[in-house]
C-alpha cells in the first residue's frame, strides 16, 4: 500500500543545504578535515543534499537499516502529501504496528532512501545492506526491482553470535543475519576486476613450509582429477616405488615439469608409504591473485555482536555499556571496505547509529596509508553524543595502558541540515546563504568539488572546463548583468556563465563576448 506515491518520491524531496557547525569538527594535523563528514537529519532529505556534489562518486555504501521487527521503534515521517500515507507520518512504528501495513510502512521509508543512494553509487561502486528475516525478502524485491536484478552481487550470511541460542520458545534459533549485495553496474565491476585485485578478500586457508621451499608457504590440493573433471590417465612412481594408476588434472608432460618444479608433494600415509601426489600452490601467488568472498562471514573473521558491544564500551567506559544497542563491528566493516574500495574510495553510511563504519574507515586507511574518506548520516539525537563522539575519540585516542588505542591523524566535518533552498513556488529561500546556492550551482554545473574564491571575488564561483562560473546575487536584492558588472570581473577571456537576476546587455552581444547569462531563480538547475 502507497508504493506508486514513493516510487518517484526521491525527486520530489526538497533539497536542503548543509549548515557547518565548526566546534563539533575536528581537524588534523595539516588543519584539514580530510573530506570526512557526519551529517545530523533525516537521511533522505540529507543524501539529497548531498546529490549534487556526490552523485556517481561513491565506491562502497553500507546501511543498518531498522529490522522492522516490532521491538525497535522507528519513526515515518517523509513529506509525502497522500492521504494513504499521511496517516503514518510521525507515528512511531514497534509492535504497536503489528498490523497488515507494518511492511507497506516499512517498504515506503526505504524505497526512496535506495533510490537516492543508487544514483550515489560510482559505476563500479557496490551497497551492502544488512537485514534479518522480518524484511529480507520485502528489501531484495525492491532491491532487484531499483538496482536490476543482474546486479545481484549475493547475499551474505554474517554469524553475528558466537554462542549458541538458548531459547525454548522458539524451534531455530537466531544466530545469524543477511547483508545483500548489490552493485551500480555488473560489467563495470567486472572489467574493473579484471584490470586490478579488487573485489578480493584476505587469502584464507592453511599454509606452511614444512619442506623449507624458498617460495614460501603453501598449501596443496590433489592432483587426481575428481569425477566429472576429465583428465589423462598414466601411471605416476613416487621417489619411494609407491605406484599409482589414476586419472589426473594434467598429461604426463605437464606433471614432470611440475616435479621438476618441486611442485608436487607427497603426502605421507599412515603406513609410512607416500601418498597420492598432490600439488603446491604458494601463499605469495594466491595473495597476489587475491579470493572473491564467500557468502557465509563467521564471527572469528567479521566479528559479532558482543564484539561489537565490548569494543563501544571501551569507547564509552561511562555508558555502561550501553551507548548503543546492537552496533555493529568493526571486524565486519573492515571486511566489506576492504573487499569494496581503493585507497581514496568515498565511503557512505546514510544509518550511521554508532559510528562504526566511520572508524572502520580510519582503521583501514591506517593499515595500508589510504586516504579514503567517509560519510555518515544519523537522524538521531545521538549523532553528535555518540556517532560523532565515537569518531572523535577514536581520532585523539582513548584508553589506557595495553589497552590503549593511538591517535589517527584524521578529522571530519560536522553538519545540520539547513532550509530548503526553494520554496514551493520556486522561488529562492531568502533564509539560504549565499554560500549555500554558491556550492549548490557550482556542484550542478560541473560536479566538480568546490572551492570558496570569494577572496578573488565575491562573485567567483570557479573555472571549469575551460569555462568559467560567476553568481552575482545578494539575499533581499536584485543583481543586473551590465557593462560595469563585467568590467570588474577578474576571469575573462573563456567561455563566461553568469547567474543574475537580470540582463540589461543584449542577446547578441552576450554571444559576441562569449559571455552565458543564466537567470535566477528560473535557469537554477533542480535536483
Amino acid at each position: 500500500m502507497g508504493k506508486e506515491k514513493v516510487v518517484n518520491h526521491h525527486r520530489d524531496v526538497p533539497y536542503r543545504v548543509l549548515e557547518r557547525v565548526p566546534e563539533k569538527g575536528v581537524l588534523d594535523s595539516h588543519g584539514s578535515d580530510c573530506r570526512n563528514m557526519i551529517i545530523h537529519g533525516d537521511n533522505l532529505e540529507a543524501l539529497k543534499a548531498l546529490l549534487p556534489e556526490y552523485e556517481g562518486k561513491v565506491d562502497c555504501i553500507y546501511i543498518d537499516p531498522p529490522y522492522n521487527t516490532g521491538e525497535e521503534k522507528w519513526i515515518y515521517n517523509d513529506n509525502v502529501n497522500d492521504p494513504c500515507i499521511r496517516k503514518w507520518l510521525g507515528q512511531v512504528v514497534g509492535k504497536e504496528g503489528e498490523d497488515f501495513s507494518r511492511h507497506d510502512k516499512w517498504l515506503c521509508m526505504m524505497y526512496p532512501r535506495i533510490q537516492l543512494l543508487r544514483r550515489m553509487l560510482s559505476p563500479t561502486g557496490l551497497i551492502f545492506i544488512s537485514i534479518d528475516d522480518n524484511e529480507q525478502a520485502n528489501l531484495k524485491s525492491i532491491c532487484d526491482e531499483i538496482f536490476c536484478a543482474n546486479n545481484f552481487q549475493g547475499c551474505i550470511h554474517w554469524r553475528r553470535r558466537h554462542n549458541q541460542p538458548n531459547d525454548k520458545t522458539k524451534l531455530i534459533g537466531l544466530v545469524a543475519e543477511y547483508i545483500l549485495c548489490y552493485s551500480k553496474s555488473k560489467e563495470a565491476l567486472k572489467q574493473l576486476m579484471k584490470s586490478e585485485s579488487y573485489g578480493k578478500v584476505e587469502v584464507t586457508g592453511k599454509f606452511s613450509n614444512p619442506d623449507n621451499d624458498p617460495r614460501g608457504d603453501w598449501a596443496s590440493k590433489p592432483w587426481k582429477a575428481a569425477t566429472g573433471q576429465g583428465g589423462t590417465a598414466y601411471e605416476i612412481v613416487a621417489p619411494d616405488g609407491t605406484t599409482f594408476n589414476e586419472v589426473w588434472l594434467g598429461g604426463r608432460d605437464t606433471f614432470e615439469n611440475l616435479l621438476e618444479d618441486n611442485r608436487i608433494y607427497f603426502p605421507r600415509s599412515r603406513g609410512g608409504k607416500a601418498g597420492s601426489p598432490r600439488k603446491k600452490y604458494y601463499k605469495s601467488e594466491r595473495v597476489d591473485e587475491g579470493q572473491c568472498a564467500t557468502n557465509w562471514w563467521p564471527n572469528d573473521v567479521a566479528g559479532s555482536n558482543q564484539n561489537a558491544t565490548d569494543a563501544l564500551a571501551s569507547v564509552f567506559p561511562e555508558f555502561d555499556g550501553k551507548a548503543f544497542d546492537n552496533p555493529k563491528p568493526v571486524e565486519l566493516l573492515l571486511r566489506i571496505i576492504g573487499m569494496s574500495t581503493h585507497r581514496d574510495s568515498i565511503v557512505l553510511d546514510a544509518f550511521a547509529g554508532s559510528g562504526t563504519t566511520g572508524e572502520a574507515v580510519l582503521a583501514q586507511n591506517r593499515s595500508d596509508a589510504g586516504g579514503r574518506s567517509f560519510i555518515l548520516i544519523e537522524m538521531g539525537d545521538y549523532a553528535d553524543d555518540v556517532t560523532a563522539e565515537r569518531v572523535r575519540r577514536v581520532i585523539h585516542g582513548y584508553g589506557e595502558s595495553k589497552s590503549a588505542v593511538e591517535v589517527v591523524d584524521s578529522g571530519f566535518s560536522y553538519y545540520e541540515l539547513g532550509p530548503s533552498l526553494f520554496r514551493g513556488d520556486g522561488t529562492l529561500n531568502p533564509d539560504v546563504a549565499r554560500a549555500g546556492l554558491a556550492r549548490y550551482i557550482w556542484a550542478t554545473e560541473t560536479r566538480a568539488p568546490y572551492e570558496d574564491l570569494t577572496d578573488e571575488h565575491s562573485y567567483l564561483l570557479g573555472e571549469h572546463a575551460q569555462a568559467v562560473y560567476y553568481l552575482a546575487w545578494e539575499p533581499g536584492e536584485e543583481t543586473t548583468l551590465a557593462y560595469d558588472l563585467l568590467r570588474e570581473l577578474p576571469r575573462r577571456g573563456a567561455p563566461t556563465v553568469i547567474y543574475a537576476d537580470r540582463c540589461a546587455i543584449a542577446p547578441e552581444r552576450l554571444d559576441e563576448m562569449n559571455v552565458v547569462f543564466k537567470r535566477i531563480p528560473d535557469q537554477i538547475a533542480r535536483i
